[in-house]
């Protein structure tokens, strides 16, 4: 049969098959290290892999903690999502704080900068403080140039760094978890998935976002070309011009450094309608962290970010 022949997929068959790699990979992680934990920042990414974790393990409990980077500057919303939705699915959660590494002298803040670099240190000491060997997160190829680079399982060293040059090889669906003391891994189980891959999978398996996800009015104004919002953390600078727009949030971080987009989507189908007729990037449009240079957030990432 020749590949023009072929029968075309149905998305249905497409997400179900990222489903099931995910969660073997969710389900590889248990069975080969001691101490996993899942980045939680209450975005769309990291609720479809906690949904997930949640159904690996059904219907036992999710077996590991899962850790938020507070930088002090997050949207409201997406602080009583990760409260609701620990509670929900009974886990533990650790924090790791920005604002408390500032006051030990941990970073350096520079007023009028974000703080999202600010989060390496205080991951990569939580990762030391309770000697996490695998830290799940929710990255995925599709999102940016550095994040195309990494395998699903990364090993990072015992400085908590990656070399995007000393990367193992991953035939099929073979992981190679081994570590030294003192380095852990990474891993990625949505490394496959599109953003609008995750949307389809929230459609079908009608998982709850923060409300920031969905249209909704909010005072903005456009700086560096995005629609940043007037928050206590990004007030409107002399001269800027602050209106009343329809927006909602493809990415969610720091307050500083995600943008909105406009939209009028109030549901995930309408989301998904959006998202397939955009051709630019989530992080591409809306983060600020991002246009700081080419190498931005592989630099980032060589440094121990996520």
């Amino acid at each position: 049969m020749t590949t023009s022949a072929l029968p075309a997929i149905a998305p249905s068959a497409a997400i179900r098959a990222l489903e099931d790699e995910a969660l073997h990979i969710l389900r590889e992680v248990a069975g080969s290290f001691e101490r996993p934990v899942l980045l939680f920042s209450g975005g769309k990414d990291s609720v479809v892999l906690l949904h997930l974790a949640s159904k690996a393990f059904w219907p036992g409990r999710i077996p590991f903690p899962v850790m938020h980077v507070d930088t002090g500057h997050n949207f409201p919303e997406v602080l009583t999502y990760r409260d609701e939705a620990v509670a929900r699915y009974g886990v533990r959660l650790v924090v790791a704080s920005v604002p408390e590494a500032i006051a030990a002298g941990r970073v350096r803040e520079i007023p009028g900068q974000s703080r999202n670099r600010l989060q390496t240190v205080p991951l990569l000491d939580g990762i030391a403080a309770h000697r996490f060997d695998a830290v799940l997160g929710g990255a995925r190829r599709d999102e940016e140039k550095a994040r195309a680079k990494e395998r699903i399982f990364s090993v990072r060293d015992e400085h908590g760094q990656w070399d995007p040059r000393n990367q193992r090889p991953e035939l099929w669906d073979l992981y190679n978890g081994r570590h030294r003391p003192g380095e852990h891994v990474r891993v990625f189980p949505l490394s496959n998935w599109t953003e609008l891959d995750v949307w389809h999978y929230i459609v079908a398996e009608d998982i709850a976002l923060p409300s920031i996800y969905f249209a909704h009015e909010r005072p903005v104004m456009r700086r560096d070309g995005m629609l940043i919002a007037v928050t206590e953390h990004t007030p409107a600078e002399p001269g800027e011009r602050v209106w009343t727009e329809s927006v909602r949030y493809r990415t969610v971080g720091d307050a500083t450094c995600t943008a909105a987009v406009r939209s009028t989507a109030v549901a995930p189908e309408s989301v998904v309608t959006e998202i397939a007729a955009t051709r630019i990037t989530e992080r591409g449009e809306t983060r600020a962290d991002d246009r700081t240079g080419d190498s931005a957030m592989e630099d980032r990432k060589r440094e121990g970010y996520f």
